[in-house]
């Protein structure tokens, strides 16, 4: 190979220092360098590496768009046929993906070749390489003539779909869905549906799951007549499958085969043989089943209409509210937006309230983060009385929950409600509220507070923020623990572009500056960040640390970290409040800022 000279003549030559184990590596860069890249690609494309073996293929399918049709079968085919009759399962894996990119631009005779190979690997005698030709049989059959998908791809698609591993059979199912979409409706109903309603009955349930999860797709190839006669009841059975997989990813699909039926027949399908099976899913044992179906069942309500919503749905919804489950009170919940379109969410206020009541005070605390994040679209659909009667309470009580993460979306909701319902409504309804935690004996309530008024400034405005949040933001600048000092600071840097520059001047700056004189480095450093935010507006301020006789404290920089306060570590400097959990970072991502910073003054 060109180049090879330029490596020196032994394996000892490779590394320069007798290294032979860099041999190989010197010998690919070298054929990389060479003008022909098929080669090393080859190579790359047998490997027991599955990831370097993908990555070669996919290379290679690039690369064959670039050949002229000439230059294609004189140099692209033979490499596929190399890889096709390699005595490696794995070159012969890769060859299955080439045989589609090659063969619309070969000649006539090469195609019969190509199409012969291909048929040679769907029966190896290795099932992976059988597995590799059924993944890509319906991308084979997408090229081929009509004449040929009938003669060569559904006798294929056949014995795949009966092949003694379930892996390749599951594989084959996919592959339905690319050849029904090339064939009439004659022809799928004499080649193609025998096979697939055996794959309904398969023993193996990874087979059936298969169908199901395709369902959507294999109805919208075959069409609204073999819908109707062959997958409505072949949709039954898995409905009603023995295993619980099975059913989930079938009644995924509820939603999907009503909206793929034809206008006129939606109705009387649904109603006469959907709705039986899904009221047995209702009650399924299984809680996966159970949340498949409550994600997706809301929307048949668009479907039925208002009458068999009241009359047929909204029995199953009520009931789905009141499952011990608490993923399928909440996928009901999450769905809620299209009742409300059908029906109007007061239909299912009654039984709404206790489900989401529940689901707030859920033991996990993922659960209750769920409802918090649809809180919004709750509170917008039930509008403002009904919120802040039934609502309101809780929405204000997870802002004290023990857990970080609820404490948090607490905050990001009230913004959210905020923007839905109005500045009057927050002024009157939600900030005296959030105010009173200000005075909270817990020091995490009270910064919760400041977390409050950093996301609740923006969406209330100046006036608002200056006359009723600002006071006790400067108030608590006192605050006896210096996690919440800080966090004013941190506050007043915030809210600081919405205050005018009387307010920033006049009450800001003073505060600013004592707390830049705290006796805690961290109070200091965020007091000192804020300053200089604020003088950026007021053009003018300089922030007087050095005038005070206290050391500068370093100008903020991306690169500065807070020290990590020990808990139980005496400053000498009055009494140290312990971290709690996340209160300022966790203290084990402050440790690990603290010892990349150490490690970087060492260098």
């Amino acid at each position: 190979m060109a180049g090879a000279s330029g490596l020196g003549t032994g394996p000892g030559a490779a590394g320069g220092d007798g290294d032979d184990s860099l041999y190989p590596i010197a010998v690919l860069i070298d054929e990389l360098r060479n003008e022909d890249v098929q080669p090393p690609l080859e190579n790359l494309a047998t490997v027991e590496e599955t990831v370097v073996r993908d990555k070669a293929v996919e290379s290679l399918r690039q690369i064959s768009q670039e050949h002229t049709p000439v230059a294609l079968e004189a140099y692209f085919v033979p490499l596929v046929k190399r890889l096709a009759s390699g005595d490696w399962f794995t070159s012969r894996t890769s060859a299955c993906s080439l045989f589609s990119v090659c063969y619309p631009r070969a000649s006539n005779a090469v195609k019969a070749e190509i199409r012969q190979q291909f048929r040679s690997l769907c029966s190896d005698d290795t099932p992976m390489v059988r597995r590799a030709a059924a993944s890509k049989l319906g991308e084979f059959a997408k090229v081929l003539e009509l004449d040929s998908v009938k003669s060569e791809i559904v006798p294929l698609f056949t014995n795949l779909a009966s092949d003694e591993q379930d892996s390749v059979r599951l594989l084959a199912v996919e592959a339905c869905v690319s050849i029904a979409q090339l064939l009439s409706q004659d022809d799928l109903e004499t080649l193609v549906m025998p096979t697939l309603r055996q794959a309904v009955e398969d023993k193996s349930w990874r087979v059936r799951y298969m169908v199901a999860d395709k369902f959507s797709e294999l109805q919208k190839a075959m069409g609204p007549k073999i819908t109707l006669n062959d997958l409505i009841p072949a949709f039954q059975n898995l409905l009603k499958d023995c295993e619980a997989e099975v059913r989930a990813a079938a009644a995924h699909k509820v939603k999907e085969l009503g909206e793929n039926l034809p206008i006129e027949d939606r109705e009387t399908i649904i109603m006469n043989q959907i709705l039986p099976y899904i009221k047995e899913l209702v009650s399924d044992t299984n809680p996966h089943v159970k949340s498949a179906l409550a994600s997706v069942i809301m929307g048949l309500s668009t479907i039925l209409g208002k009458e068999n919503t009241i009359e047929h749905l909204l029995p199953l919804f009520l009931a789905q509210l009141k499952d011990e489950c608490p993923e399928v009170r909440l996928n009901i919940i999450s769905n809620l937006d299209c009742v409300n379109e059908v029906i109007g969410i007061r239909q299912l206020s009654q039984s709404l309230l206790p489900a989401i009541v529940e689901l707030a005070e859920d033991a996990k605390w993922r659960v209750r983060l769920a409802i918090i994040e649809y809180m919004p679209l709750l509170a917008g659909q039930l509008g403002v009385e009904f919120f802040d009667e039934k609502l309101n309470s809780l929405c204000m009580a997870w802002l004290v929950d023990h857990v970080y993460a609820i404490r948090e979306a607490a905050t990001n909701n009230l913004m959210k409600l905020v923007q839905k319902f109005g500045t009057e409504w927050a002024q009157n309804t939600i900030v005296p509220k959030v105010l009173v935690m200000a005075n909270d004996p817990n020091y995490l309530h009270r910064m919760t507070t400041l977390f409050c008024i950093n996301a609740l400034s923006e969406a209330c405005g100046q006036e608002i923020t200056t006359k009723q949040m600002l006071p006790i933001v400067l108030k608590m600048a006192g605050d006896q623990v210096a996690n919440v000092r800080f966090n004013v600071a941190k506050s007043l840097q915030k809210i600081g572009p919405i205050l005018d520059t009387n307010a920033l001047q006049g009450e800001v700056k003073p505060v600013l500056q004592k707390l830049g004189q705290d006796e805690d480095m961290d109070v200091k450093y965020f007091a000192q960040e804020a300053i200089s935010v604020v003088a950026q507006r007021l053009r003018k301020l300089d922030f007087p640390v050095k005038d005070s006789g206290e050391p500068s404290v370093p100008r903020a920089d991306k690169n500065h970290f807070p020290r990590p306060r020990v808990p139980g570590e005496d400053t000498g400097k009055g009494p140290v409040y312990q971290l709690h959990g996340d209160t300022r970072d966790t203290l084990a991502q402050l440790e690990i800022a603290e010892l990349v910073h150490f490690s970087q003054s060492r260098d």
